[in-house]
């Protein structure tokens, strides 16, 4: 509880005091009307001021507007007819007070649980000075130096571990619990906790683009983009409260000119301007206003602690209606590691293939490439290759020693005039070709996820109408993977531009209330992360491109949890309706019986407060994801 907190909590109990002593003081006229007034302004005096402002400011029609004319009023009422009766006045601000509170400390500690899970933000980085450590903010800490992180401390900044052998406790980045084991040559990501051992790591991105900047910016930024339903309520406000004071203008006014000059009837001016203000009291649009982005923002910071980072409460929405979800092969589905399972060569050696191979490819950081230099397993020497040029789905050509070498796929022999011979291997195929002349090929095998299949068996159990998978691989890959994982449909061989071409097709085909989820971790993976409805990308391994382009990011990379995603999401709009319908309802009810006389305003405020308060709890039901 903070300070605010605290000391709104003695004005209610003061003024409750005060309001209670007050019952057994018997006194009357204008000394009762001054006693009542101080546990009236002691609760009341930060709303009638905030709805003076908005007088003063053109901004009407607010809560604190419609709290002031109606205790006011009934303050009123009492001095017209001479009843005495302040109580009521007083305690519907007490009330509405007590429900801003509970609003207050219940936002307040769903923030606080957000804060705590994303405590990720580190306070310093330990550099070495002649041969003492030194802190100094992460943001002084330059791409390439190399800083110290101890037992106990949370990794500042992305990069690579030089010396030393630690575990990482990576929970406030993935939601998972079990430590993590990392030794020298190990990228490490900023945010997880050193456990064990000394770590030495050389930086390898700015602290404003590490993991940690990159996790947080996406947080804070979150709530400043809607979704359909808090736009809607937002607007709702607008409209409701303005048109609510109208019809209470109206209530307190038509009835009684009516029955005096229409009718012939005397009518009681007073009866009728207490069911104006009771109505007034009944209207207040609190419970909707703050429930719905508090379930939004509780549906974001559950899912967070589960490692999984949602950019905005309309993106959360769009995935509740996910009914079609498109994966990109390597690095989603795969593990992106190759390894090279075979080599077939025609008149050169294994190993003479293998090295014009990795050369031809030295220049690459494809895991593809990264295979086949790992296979040839020797220290490269750049100078002997030359003309180095990447052909866009296709492969390379290079230079080795004077000798022109292709690798790649068929496209690329077609395209230069060489006939490739067939590989009846599971996995990708490079076929290699020396001075024009075929040479023969390495087939390279990548390692499905432990989790893919269960993720793909998950999403179909909740509701997915389509699980579609889109690689640049050949077809038998392609093919073998999705038949293993029960993949519904499979595009292979297809150039980053063909993914979007698909996805296209695919929006087009589909039922328009439905969405299409796309999940990719590549460079060549962020325009159709763009394009689809909902994109996902692969943060531990996906690259900074996809994870920019991405609506949504998950930390640790597994499969499993865009089910879990799907279900956060599904959850969090079920409890925005059940607010939305819940509020709704009871005000429509309320609002009729108090201008039907039957309630009155002690009722009303209850009704008003009880209603926030229980959308509220429901709301935070939200953070609450851990099981799903």
């Amino acid at each position: 509880m903070n300070k605010k907190q605290k000391k709104m909590l003695i004005r209610i109990l003061v003024s409750a005091a005060l309001l209670i002593g007050l019952h057994f003081v018997p006194i009357q006229g204008i000394a009762r009307l001054g006693l009542y007034m101080i546990p009236y302004l002691i609760i009341g005096y930060d709303i009638l001021r905030k709805a003076w402002k908005g007088i003063l400011n053109r901004r009407v029609f607010d809560e604190a507007f419609l709290m002031a004319v109606a205790t006011i009023g009934a303050i009123a009422i009492a001095i017209y007819e001479k009843s005495g009766d302040f109580n009521e006045a007083v305690a519907v601000m007490l009330f509405y007070q007590i429900g801003e509170w509970f609003q207050s400390y219940a936002v307040g500690k769903s923030r606080r649980n957000i804060s705590e899970l994303m405590d990720i933000r580190p306070d310093y980085a330990n550099i070495e000075v002649d041969g003492q450590l030194e802190q100094v903010d992460p943001d002084e800490v330059e791409v390439g130096s190399i800083i110290i992180v101890q037992p106990g401390e949370k990794v500042p900044i992305d990069g690579v571990i030089v010396e030393g052998a630690s575990s990482l406790n990576t929970s406030a980045l993935t939601g998972e619990s079990l430590p993590r084991d990392a030794k020298a040559g190990d990228e490490i990501t900023s945010g997880c906790i050193n456990m064990t051992g000394v770590l030495k790591i050389q930086t390898t991105k700015e602290f404003g683009d590490s993991t940690v900047s990159q996790i947080l910016d996406m947080v804070e930024n979150a709530s400043s983009r809607k979704s359909k339903s808090e736009d809607f309520i937002a607007k709702f406000a607008r409209v409701y409260t303005p048109l609510v004071c109208y019809c209470a203008l109206a209530l307190a006014v038509l009835p009684p000119i009516i029955s005096k000059f229409i009718l012939g009837m005397d009518a009681n001016v007073s009866q009728w301007v207490y069911r104006a203000l009771t109505f007034l009291v009944i209207s207040c649009p609190c419970a909707l206003v703050i429930s719905i982005p508090l379930s939004f923002f509780g549906g974001i910071g559950g899912a967070s602690n589960q490692g999984v980072l949602v950019k905005g409460s309309n993106y959360l929405e769009a995935l509740a209606q996910a009914k079609y979800v498109v994966f990109d092969k390597t690095g989603t589905l795969t593990k992106g590691v190759f390894e090279v399972d075979d080599v077939h060569h025609n008149k050169l050696e294994r190993e003479k293939l293998l090295e014009y191979a990795a050369y031809a490819e030295s220049a690459s950081s494809h895991p593809i490439s990264k295979s086949i230099q790992a296979a040839y397993g020797k220290p490269l020497d750049r100078s002997r290759v030359t003309d180095i040029q990447e052909i866009g789905g296709h492969g390379i050509t290079a230079v080795v020693d004077g000798h022109q070498v292709a690798a790649g796929n068929e496209k690329l022999m077609t395209t230069l005039g060489i006939e490739a011979k067939p590989c009846h291997h599971v996995g990708t195929i490079i076929h290699m070709a020396i001075d024009g002349e075929y040479a023969g090929h390495i087939v390279i095998s990548d390692v499905i996820k432990e989790n893919s299949k269960e993720a793909i068996r998950r999403l179909k159990k909740a509701g997915v109408k389509k699980t579609i998978m889109l690689t640049g691989d050949a077809r038998s890959v392609a093919e073998s993977v999705a038949k293993e994982l029960g993949i519904d449909e499979v595009y292979s061989e297809l150039l980053p531009a063909d993914k979007v071409a698909k996805v296209e097709e695919i929006l087009a085909s589909k039922e328009e209330s439905t969405k299409l989820a796309f999940v990719g971790d590549g460079i060549n993976d962020a325009p159709v992360l763009t394009r689809a409805d909902i994109g996902i990308a692969m943060g531990a391994m996906g690259s900074d491109a996809a994870i920019e382009a991405a609506d949504i990011v998950l930390m640790d990379d597994d499969p499993l949890k865009i089910s879990k995603a799907i279900k956060i999401s599904r959850k969090c709009i079920r409890i925005v309706y059940q607010n939305i319908w819940f509020a709704i309802g009871i005000k429509v009810l309320a609002l009729l019986l108090g201008a039907l006389g039957i309630a009155n305003m002690w009722i009303a405020i209850i009704a008003d407060v009880g209603v926030m308060i229980l959308a509220v709890l429901n709301a935070i039901r939200a953070l609450f994801v851990k099981n799903l």
